[in-house]
């Protein structure tokens, strides 16, 4: 038995190794390290210490981008979860043509989120959108889809759960497929109810898909950008600033990459809280 040193283990995990390096642990690095610096990009570095810091906790843009994002989320995860959930249940069921609505309702998934963006804009027009255009045939006024600051956020929450629904509805079929019909079989001899058979065996037995889904929401939601930016540019009056357009107007915009970097890492933080009183919340439930 040969116990001497062997680099063959060493030379198999290189590639994951460098990877990690080079694009994990560097940037992520060299961001907090920015974080206590000024940099435009074009000047040398400024050390700043903590005024980046103190600048974002008086930055009022930075906290109505804070709370447009929570209201994003407010609107978007139980609408996604009712929606996703309510489809994924219907097509476990024995209906016709369910791989055909599988696909379909999966498909904007898999399409540019700029095209469904500009598509969603499209149909959100004030004076030529589809939706409009409806209301005016049944004699509703026009609404101001996205001109209007109480308006726009929640438009932009239905066009990111149209956009993002097949997945989850993915999701939500293999946590289905995996509850044994045999607790079915014992609540229908019991005479339970649907609704009874939905509350007390569907959801606890799917709650890590549950879990998983709110999880995955909620970074998602955090990571809302591309929607705000093409369809209102974070109007109007900021409504729809998001954190992360928010961090890229700072970054690519006024090139305050050291103020745009702590702003990442704030937003990161406030992420994985969210994520752990979500995970503390579902696991007493379930208990």
């Amino acid at each position: 038995m040969n116990n001497g040193f062997s680099i063959k283990p060493y030379l198999l995990i290189a590639p994951y190794l460098l990877f990690f390096l080079v694009f994990v642990l560097f940037p992520v690095g060299f961001s907090f390290f920015l974080t206590f610096h000024n940099w435009n990009i074009i000047s040398p570095m400024e050390y700043s210490g903590l005024d980046n810091y103190a600048r974002m906790f008086n930055d009022r843009l930075f906290w109505q981008s804070l709370r447009n994002t929570i209201w994003f989320l407010v609107i978007h995860i139980p609408l996604q979860i009712i929606v996703a959930l309510g489809l994924a249940v219907l097509l476990n069921s024995n209906i016709k043509f369910k791989n055909f609505f599988r696909a379909s309702f999966f498909l904007p998934v898999i399409i540019s989120g700029v095209v469904v963006t500009i598509m969603w804009q499209q149909l959100y027009g004030f004076h030529s959108g589809v939706f409009n255009h409806v209301l005016s045939k049944i004699g509703v006024s026009k609404i101001g889809w996205l001109t209007s600051e109480t308006m726009a956020m929640p438009s932009i929450a239905i066009m990111a759960t149209w956009k993002n629904v097949g997945l989850y509805i993915i999701l939500f079929l293999v946590g289905l497929q995996t509850v044994p019909a045999s607790y079915y079989e014992a609540a229908d001899i019991e005479g339970a109810s649907a609704w009874q058979k939905f509350w007390f065996i569907t959801l606890p037995a799917i709650n890590p898909t549950l879990f998983m889904v709110i999880v995955f929401s909620t970074i998602g939601g955090f990571s809302l950008f591309i929607e705000p930016y093409v369809m209102t540019g974070g109007g109007p009056l900021n409504s729809t600033l998001s954190s992360v357009l928010y961090i890229y107007k700072q970054a690519f915009e006024f090139f305050h990459m050291g103020y745009a970097a702590t702003l990442g890492f704030m937003f990161a933080l406030i992420i994985l809280t969210v994520i752990i009183i979500q995970k503390r919340f579902i696991e007493t439930k379930d208990e």
